[in-house]
């Protein structure tokens, strides 16, 4: 029986910020289980228009439903409106195509889903080399499995149109494995469940930090031992 421990990212957020600047994160860890690797949620904050930019990608792959919700805010000149949910809500490891799929040692329970580009390595599908372009480098497959299950995560590096959102003076809730919510209806369609159909707690969090810095990078990472 073969082992292995090795470093893995369980999440990671990227946070620039220009002058002085104080956003709450708050981090709520609902899953009952060990939390594997991939999913991210991004963040640059005061960007270009004041704005902060955030959005949760699936260009690594993914392990957990995530979503990320601004707490008030809006945009540049302080309307509130385009601060939107956003995330991939909906839990992806057991239908991930086999090539993808990541299962833990003999079974074939799936814990993790590749992205297409981890998977095979190959310029198509890691946007690189030939295929460094938004023209080149087209929706594959593997990426639209992911992107019609969340329209609005990140499935590909280029994939900004539908994946990127702004807001401005805002705190963020971001909580791995919301829970459904059935009083809203209307925000599941076509199999799809939208972010704002699922319910999200402050209580308890596992993290809750202020950003007041100019430069600043976190990284959580997990050791998780394969058995």
């Amino acid at each position: 029986m073969g082992q292995s421990q090795n470093p893995l990212f369980l999440f990671l957020l990227l946070v620039l910020v220009y002058g002085v600047s104080s956003t709450t994160f708050t981090v709520v860890n609902q899953c009952s289980y060990t939390v594997w690797p991939a999913t991210l949620a991004e963040f640059t904050l005061n960007g270009a228009g004041g704005l902060d930019f955030y959005d949760v990608s699936l260009v690594d792959g993914y392990n957990i439903p995530m979503a990320i919700v601004p707490q008030g805010g809006g945009d540049a000149s302080g309307v509130a409106g385009n601060c939107t949910i956003t995330g991939c809500v909906k839990e992806l490891n057991g239908p991930c195509p086999a090539q993808l799929k990541v299962a833990t040692t003999g079974t074939a329970d799936g814990v993790a889903c590749k992205s297409a580009c981890e998977a095979f390595g190959t310029p198509e599908y890691c946007c690189s080399g030939a295929f460094a372009t938004p023209d080149t480098c087209k929706p594959s497959e593997y990426s639209l499995f992911f992107k019609n299950a969340c329209p609005r995560a990140y499935s590909y590096a280029y994939d900004d149109g539908t994946s990127t959102f702004t807001c401005a003076g805002a705190d963020y809730l971001i909580t791995f494995c919301p829970s459904p919510n059935p009083s809203v209806k209307s925000a599941k369609k076509e199999g799809v469940l939208e972010p704002e159909a699922v319910s999200y707690s402050s209580a308890s969090p596992t993290l809750s930090t202020v950003f007041s810095v100019g430069v600043l990078a976190v990284a959580f990472w997990a050791l998780q031992r394969v058995w």
